[in-house]
């Protein structure tokens, strides 16, 4: 962490110094996106969008699966964990080689196999083929990430969690839709109009060879600065604390998550027996209020300081998260509401300060965060599915509601020079 590190430097889109690091000259002050940056940031925020918006779609058909192959809560949760550990296990990896040697046309290239794994998923006859077109939408997944939130943090103009707020509340306006359209359209069609859905995933191969060609060239231009580390900024040590302590704050903050959004619907039909479509909806206002979340919680943490965000978002929902197995449904609605606002404007600032440690591996901290946060989705939604099957699903949220108290962890994180923000 004390060592000099080499950082590239945008040059369509200025982009500040690496934060924890000085230039041996004074940086320009960031300003906000502009011109073909500010087009660049839309775009791949419009590509999250489409790409959350296709995986989405996998628990939202989970109804129609289980009666379809009657399928128990433990089988559903295998289906979660082969999209998500694929994409878990090789988010890092993809990180890793990016930081080394940029791939601008991959994202196009991982979107591919998104829109085979939906042909296939639209056409399963068997719950192990229906594993292996989960697991391709989780590759593609695990390619566009890390990629994708290295051209959102150069198209930024320095507000870097603005920019990491813009690029996550498109994927989770897509995620939010997905219910709405597997209402709309899986539910009446059946499996076989998933296949309509791989249209989706040829506009977003589209867009992303357009940023592609946008991107290449600032990879050719890069120049390397020298910088030295902030005289106040952690220690190895400090920082390799911190980033345990980040880790285990996304771990509560994503498992309940998972809890909600792989089984909330189940929860709705068997506590208050409403319709599959009716219980999507009640979904799609969780995850609505997720993507609004998201997007406030970037800019809030450029002002204030990431770490006071990561504080009130993570023990802000405790009291909601505790009265939620108790409520009845309009008001488990409202409170579902505040959870998914207050839980998700954690997201960008774990992630941009999880980046401002270690700057020199940008990739690889991505990969590694949105990867987790996948990991943890899949291995959490297989676990719950366990004891959802022996316990039932009350249990389940009654055991969930405590996982907000981790977030007192967030007192050992350090304070980040001033610049950072």
């Amino acid at each position: 962490m004390n060592k000099p590190v080499a950082v590239d430097v945008d040059i369509a889109a200025p982009v500040t110094t690496p934060d924890l690091a000085l230039p041996e000259r004074t940086a320009p002050a960031p300003t906000p996106p502009t011109g073909p940056a500010y087009i660049v940031l839309g775009g791949i925020s419009f590509s999250h969008f489409l790409n959350d918006t296709m995986q989405s779609l996998i628990p939202s058909v989970y109804p129609i699966l289980k009666a379809n192959y009657a399928l128990d809560f433990g089988q559903i949760g295998l289906i979660t964990l082969a999209f998500q550990f694929t994409a878990s296990l090789l988010q890092p990896v993809v990180g890793h080689m990016t930081d080394k040697k940029a791939q601008p046309f991959s994202l196009a290239i991982g979107m591919g196999s998104t829109f085979l794994g939906l042909l296939l998923l639209s056409v399963a006859h068997s719950y192990a083929v229906i594993l292996i077109a989960a697991a391709m939408i989780g590759l593609g997944s695990a390619v566009f990430h890390p990629e994708s939130a290295r051209i959102a943090r150069l198209a930024s103009g320095g507000r870097h969690g603005m920019a990491q707020s813009v690029f996550q509340v498109g994927g989770n306006a897509g995620t939010a839709l997905g219910p709405v359209l597997a209402a709309l359209i899986v539910v009446p069609f059946g499996q076989p109009s998933i296949a309509w859905f791989s249209s989706i995933a040829f506009v977003a191969i589209i867009v992303l060879w357009r940023i592609g060609v946008w991107y290449k060239p600032q990879v050719a231009a890069k120049k390397k600065m020298l910088v030295n580390p902030h005289p106040n900024a952690p220690g190895k040590r400090r920082v390799m604390v911190a980033l345990v302590v980040l880790v285990a704050l996304l771990f509560s903050k994503q498992l309940y998550l998972s809890s909600l959004s792989s089984y909330y619907t189940f929860y709705l039909i068997e506590k208050f027996h409403v319709s599959t479509q009716t219980a999507q909806m009640f979904l799609f206002i969780f995850l609505a209020a997720t993507a609004a979340g998201v997007f406030f919680g970037g800019p809030l943490g450029d002002r204030f300081g990431r770490r006071y965000v990561i504080w009130f978002s993570i023990l802000g929902i405790l009291p909601f998260t505790l009265a939620l197995p108790y409520a009845g449904l309009y008001a488990s609605a409202v409170l579902t509401v505040f959870i998914g606002f207050i839980l998700a404007s954690a997201t960008p600032a774990i992630i941009v300060f999880a980046q401002e440690l270690m700057p020199h591996r940008f990739g690889m901290i991505s990969g590694v965060f949105f990867g987790f946060a996948f990991g943890i989705g899949g291995l959490g939604a297989a676990a719950l599915g366990e004891v959802a099957d022996r316990h039932g699903i009350d249990f389940v949220y009654q055991v969930c509601s405590f996982l907000p108290a981790l977030g007192l962890l967030a007192v050992l994180l350090p304070k980040m020079p001033r610049h950072a923000h």
